[in-house]
């Protein structure tokens, strides 16, 4: 299936491209929302990040004709400030990111992501990694999944399915999917099995998210994102869950908000010092009627932007 870049207009356009300007793209994909950040480009230059060595091969062939515009890296939006600085970048005009799964690896049944598909278990959306969803279902302690479970799925019966994966390991390992699948069913009562809705879809949500360490890189990269702009420059992040919306949403209101003043201070206004940051939207941008109807991935994105007004 061909990957369809979500918000794709509203994203890059957030970031008002300047064309002479440095942008970073932290989560490349298959160049969608690089392509369209990059026609707009004439001495400017994009930084693309991404973990996953398959996407940036397959960006190499679609962005073919504009590689003199963009440097692609293998890595993540938590090591990006590093990177950045390694190669000499110290400040940036804008960033955008892209959060989640890209359509390509939730299709590719090798890629163990999807419970659509039976597949060794896997989830890493960078290959080169050690730890895989295997390792987690097969060697986490019962505490331990139940924590996995509940913080990044949210799974209300996380207890009886750890319990459930505990049972099934001793008897032998849990190698797949389809296996892990259905020892989530057996754990379920009937009333839930009946609800619209995958019953392994919360559990799948947070084995990847466990794997890839997405909640630790989307806080660190954040922080750097915003510690990289420019004056005037913009940052643009998607999100797919409310995990993810909620730690952006946070961090956006703490960096715009102005210092706390105790109000019995004698400090004129004149004198209290400012938010560095403003939010761009104060609700989330939505995808459109025409958006929702071609393309199922864009129902649950949200985009919020931050611009640094100040140093």
């Amino acid at each position: 299936m061909k990957h369809v870049s979500v918000l794709l207009h509203e994203t890059v356009d957030m970031l008002d491209v300047k064309p002479d300007g440095i942008y970073v793209d932290g989560t490349l994909g298959r160049g969608g929302h690089a392509g369209y950040l990059i026609s707009k480009l004439r001495n400017g230059h994009l930084y693309a990040f991404d973990k996953d060595e398959q996407a940036l091969q397959e960006s190499k062939e679609n962005l073919k004709d504009r590689l003199d515009h963009i440097t692609m890296i293998h890595g993540d939006f938590g090591s990006m400030k590093q990177k950045l600085n390694s190669l000499g970048i110290e400040k940036v005009d804008g960033i955008m990111m892209d959060l989640g799964v890209s359509s390509p690896q939730f299709d590719d049944p090798l890629r163990g992501f999807s419970y659509r598909f039976d597949a060794r278990l896997d989830m890493r959306m960078d290959q080169s990694q050690t730890k895989d969803a295997w390792m987690v279902v097969n060697t986490y302690e019962k505490g331990e999944l139940i924590r996995v479970l509940k913080e990044y799925g949210e799974e209300r019966y996380a207890s009886a399915i750890a319990s459930a994966i505990i049972a099934r390991r001793a008897e032998a390992p849990i190698d797949t999917t389809f296996q892990l699948v259905d020892v989530i069913k057996s754990a379920l009562p009937a009333k839930e099995l009946r609800k619209k809705g995958h019953p392994a879809k919360q559990t799948f949500q947070a084995l990847r998210i466990e794997v890839n360490d997405e909640l630790g890189a989307l806080k660190k990269g954040l922080q750097d994102a915003l510690d990289l702009l420019n004056e005037g420059g913009r940052c643009a992040v998607i999100t797919f869950h409310s995990l993810e919306d909620r730690i952006v949403k946070n961090t956006f209101k703490d960096y715009s908000s102005a210092p706390f003043v105790e109000p019995k201070l004698p400090v004129k206004a004149e004198q209290m010092e400012q938010a560095s940051f403003q939010l761009i939207n104060r609700k989330p941008v939505l995808a459109g009627d025409e958006e929702l109807d071609d393309n199922h991935r864009s129902h649950s994105a949200k985009l919020r932007g931050i611009m640094k007004i100040k140093d």
